[in-house]
């Protein structure tokens, strides 16, 4: 029922600190609305190579986003809880059963939903206390499995991490000494769109006209003739190794290239499955000549890759979001494109090759700098397509505990990036049975979807107001509907009150 659903998302955001007013569940924030609808309809026909699926909708833009969440001790604070006595100060003690308390208790409700078949032979689940860390539930917590886009999890933390909330992503434009070539440079920005591109190139062009400085005077010169022809070369220098991520050509991801436009969709998509470029850096290249010659200048010939000269002035730039919207859209519609370039930003902080193997290398380093669980562990990629990649449940709740520590602000986007359960991102059609009702909006969690894996971790608000963080992995599933629905149930159970969870059948 609508009614009961709304309540859900507004109580439970309000637990969390998200933020997410009615309306802010109709419109998607600063990025568009939709659901990976393959992670339930696609999968079965999908190859072996393939990863999870989007597909979007039209639900338009808006400029707000969700504040930051506050730390899981200030949740309980402002509940009147705490994570063991359930009391604070002078409010009585909560009436609900929490079945988060007791770890048998626990045990009992989780394992027989976990022994559901249709989560294959392969299964962990691991449940924390977000507040303390303290594990409360774990069946193989430490036996690495194949996560999906679940690894988005770990990687935009190693970002946050590296790079601090406020990093951008710059796409310039700098001049040959005689200003007659102009290259176009590529940051690693997959988010550049068309707007942005004419614009830089508006900019670059009136750079070009404007006076330079010369000379061992540094006294003005002038610029470009406005009749003068001017070359364009594009350099994608900045990333090394393979173009192809290892599934090869596909819908879900892009070439890997520093230098593309709208994650080198053919179509205005803005998330999900869609053709792609074969070359998005020339096809960017192509299209700012385009807008620099309806800025006044002539282009000579074709665009053509070149690395810009190490004596060339700066002339225009571009930045991307800061980092913190870019890894909310990275977990919130599963975002490959995006995941593999923080990954690349990642690997260029830590003074590494923007490269698969650079990054893998990096964001290892960058989560054993924050004393995480990694035995066992592997990042071939940083999206979760590539079925190399290793995770284990403790490290994925302790990524999650992580983002919530007070005393770690930078890493909150990992909390504030989740779907909610039931209406956002690719939780957006999921939580909607009997079965499931009770945890929508209350489990905020990332998915994950390769054919024969399914994975979901995140976090969900008990009824007493305690803050779970969870990971439940299965792998060699049959089929994807069973999977997911079994993955809902789990983390439903912790949003229920002790005695009410449903039978797995």
């Amino acid at each position: 029922m609508p009614e009961p659903r709304t309540w859900q998302v507004v109580a439970g955001s309000a637990v969390l600190g998200l933020a997410l007013a009615v309306g802010a569940v109709a419109v998607a924030g600063p990025w568009d609305s939709g659901q990976r609808k393959a992670e339930r309809d696609r999968a079965v026909t999908a190859g072996a190579r393939g990863g999870a699926h989007h597909s979007p909708d039209s639900a338009a833009g808006d400029p707000r986003r969700p504040a930051p969440a506050p730390s899981a001790p200030a949740v309980l604070g402002a509940l009147g809880l705490t994570d063991g006595s359930g009391s604070h100060g002078n409010t009585k003690p909560s009436t609900i059963t929490r079945p988060g308390d007791d770890p048998a208790a626990l045990a009992a409700l989780l394992g027989p939903l976990l022994a559901d078949p249709g989560l294959g032979p392969l299964r962990t689940a691991t449940v924390v206390d977000a507040t303390t860390g303290k594990r409360l539930y774990g069946v193989g917590a430490g036996t690495p499995m194949t996560p999906a886009s679940t690894v988005k999890i770990a990687t935009t933390t190693a970002a946050l991490s590296a790079l601090g909330p406020e990093h951008r992503i710059a796409t310039t434009t700098v001049g040959s000494p005689d200003g007659r070539t102009v290259t176009l440079v590529g940051g690693g920005d997959p988010t550049l769109d068309r707007t942005r591109l004419k614009a830089l190139a508006e900019a670059t062009a009136r750079a070009l006209k404007a006076p330079s400085t010369s000379g061992a005077s540094g006294a003005p010169g002038p610029g470009l003739d406005t009749d003068a022809a001017v070359r364009l070369a594009y350099d994608t220098s900045l990333y090394q190794g393979p173009v192809l991520h290892p599934i090869g050509p596909n819908e879900n991801i892009a070439p890997v290239t520093a230098l593309m436009t709208d994650e080198g969709r053919l179509d205005h998509s803005h998330h999900g499955p869609a053709d792609r470029s074969t070359d998005p850096a020339r096809d960017t290249a192509t299209a700012f000549a385009g807008y620099l010659e309806k800025a006044g200048l002539t282009v000579e010939g074709d665009p053509r890759p070149g690395k810009a000269p190490k004596n060339a002035r700066p002339l225009a730039r571009t930045e991307s979001a800061r980092l913190d919207d870019l890894v909310e859209r990275t977990l919130t519609y599963s975002d490959n494109d995006l995941a593999e370039a923080l990954v690349r930003q990642t690997a260029l902080a830590h003074k590494k090759p923007a490269s698969f193997a650079g990054a893998e290398r990096a964001v290892h380093d960058e989560l054993a700098r924050l004393g995480l669980p990694l035995a066992g562990t592997r990042f071939a990629d940083g999206s979760g397509l590539d079925r190399a990649d290793k995770v284990t449940g403790a490290l994925l709740t302790g990524v999650l505990t992580r983002a919530a520590d007070p005393a770690r602000p930078a890493l909150r986007p990992v909390l504030t990036g989740l779907p909610v359960g039931g209406f956002s991102g690719t939780l957006a059609e999921r939580y909607g049975t009997s079965a499931t009702t009770a945890g929508a909006g209350l489990v905020h969690a990332k998915t994950g979807t390769l054919t024969g894996v399914n994975t979901l971790a995140g976090t969900v608000v008990t009824p007493s107001g305690r803050l779970l963080a969870f990971a439940f992995l299965a792998g060699r599933t049959s089929a994807p509907d069973a999977a997911q629905t079994a993955l809902d149930r789990l983390s439903t159970a912790l949003a229920r009150p002790a005695g009410t969870a449903t039978s797995p059948h």
